[in-house]
């Protein structure tokens, strides 16, 4: 039996012919459909799902090369909603030039390689604090025990929100990642109402973080939002909202994505696992190895604001383009046995981090956070096997684990 992905719905081919199967997609399923259409057909219109799939790497990194032509800015096809709205007032994920360029320019300074690394004795402190509270137990949770709370202290700390609320953030990121995955590209009103309804909390517990701090200046980055000026105009607090929501989910899910994804990929691949015990100075290139071959964020979306051809197709103004970055990330045509998992790849020019004017600004932190907490986490163990019961998200939405137990030797 082979199983592909059409839109966004498991398709299964067998002898018999092709059904549609309501089931949550795996890992191997989705990139046995990205191997196939990077050969049969690498831009890809999808009549019900009402977008041009893209599958190659170059393609993709032509795509987020050009904002001009493919625009990030989506929300002119989405039907209108409250919280929606003003989530995006200060969402510079979504924003174009030149008004993405201001608004990134307001939060860069956080995250220079210089400030970045000034973080590095708080991430191993806080690492070793998560790991004494498990030490010794033969098996534990590593997002519980560390993966989630290991990113969501240091941004909450940066931001200046109670690292202690943080059930409360995880339970808004698996609110937007456990949500189903939708069978059209454009959301209609039931599905924005829904999401606008996840989306209530964050906003509400934002908004009074935000005139909290106006009240009471302090030295972080919402202080600094406050402080700062566009074109000679304050921010909003709707459009701060947009900028901490952005940090503080995106700035966790990635770290704890990696951590896991990592762990994962050593288990398969215990030789790796050993070779970076043994010289912990190749983990960084692992690190990067590992967001190619389980990519964290496996799609982006661009439209189109002219007509325009992507790999000699023609594709009209209007249309929206699915970039399946974990699909460039296997492709053959940019790396070398693109399936294996080499822990000292080179080059390594993967598209995890998106690529362009939109490249991760909290890249450096990510990576930072993954390098400190895996040379402790390997330090302080012998042996760490994956156990039973492991669950993951939906690699069409996410490529990671929301629950892993590890068997567990500890030095």
């Amino acid at each position: 039996m082979t199983t592909y992905l059409q839109g966004v719905t498991v398709v299964v081919t067998t002898s018999r012919g092709t059904g549609f199967a309501d089931q949550t997609a795996q890992l191997p399923e989705v990139l046995d459909w990205f191997r196939h259409m990077r050969e049969a057909d690498p831009v890809s219109w999808d009549e019900h799902y009402g977008a041009y799939h893209v599958f190659r790497y170059a393609d993709i990194e032509k795509v987020l090369s050009d904002p001009v032509t493919f625009s990030s800015d989506l929300t002119g096809l989405i039907p209108k909603q409250e919280e929606i709205e003003l989530f995006s007032r200060g969402n510079f994920v979504r924003m174009d030039p030149p008004k993405h360029t201001k608004m990134r320019r307001l939060v860069s300074k956080a995250f220079t390689p210089r400030v970045v690394a000034e973080l590095a004795p708080r991430i191993a402190g806080i690492t070793n604090r998560l790991l004494d509270d498990v030490a010794g137990q033969g098996e534990f949770d590593l997002v519980q025990a560390l993966a989630y709370p290991l990113p969501v202290t240091v941004i909450a700390e940066l931001i200046g929100v109670p690292a202690d609320d943080r059930d409360r953030f995880r339970r808004w990121a698996d609110g937007l990642l456990d949500a189903q995955v939708p069978d059209t590209v454009i959301p209609d009103e039931k599905m924005m109402q829904q999401a606008g309804a996840r989306f209530r909390d964050m906003i509400d517990y934002l908004l009074a973080h935000i005139r909290d701090r106006r009240a009471h200046p302090a030295d972080d980055l919402t202080n600094a939002l406050i402080q700062a000026e566009v074109d000679g105009e304050k921010l909003t607090d709707e459009e701060i909202v947009g900028f901490l929501g952005v940090l503080l989910i995106a700035g966790h899910i990635t770290t704890t994505t990696l951590l896991t994804n990592t762990v994962l990929c050593l288990d398969e691949h215990p030789l790796a696992a050993a070779a970076l015990r043994g010289d912990p100075g190749r983990i960084p290139a692992a690190l990067e190895e590992v967001l190619r071959y389980r990519s964290p964020f496996p799609r982006l979306a661009r439209l189109t604001t002219t007509d325009t051809t992507v790999a000699q197709r023609l594709v009209p103004a209007g249309k929206v383009l699915m970039l399946w970055l974990a699909s460039g990330n296997r492709d053959g045509a940019q790396f070398v046995e693109p399936d294996a998992f080499h822990i000292d790849r080179s080059p390594n020019p993967h598209l995890s981090f998106g690529h362009g004017i939109h490249f991760c600004i909290g890249a450096p932190l990510a990576r930072l956070e993954g390098r400190i907490a895996m040379e402790i986490l390997l330090r302080r163990t012998t042996d760490l096997r994956v156990a039973d019961g492991v669950q993951t998200y939906d690699p069409r939405i996410m490529t990671g684990a929301k629950y892993l137990p590890l068997r567990t030797l500890w030095t």
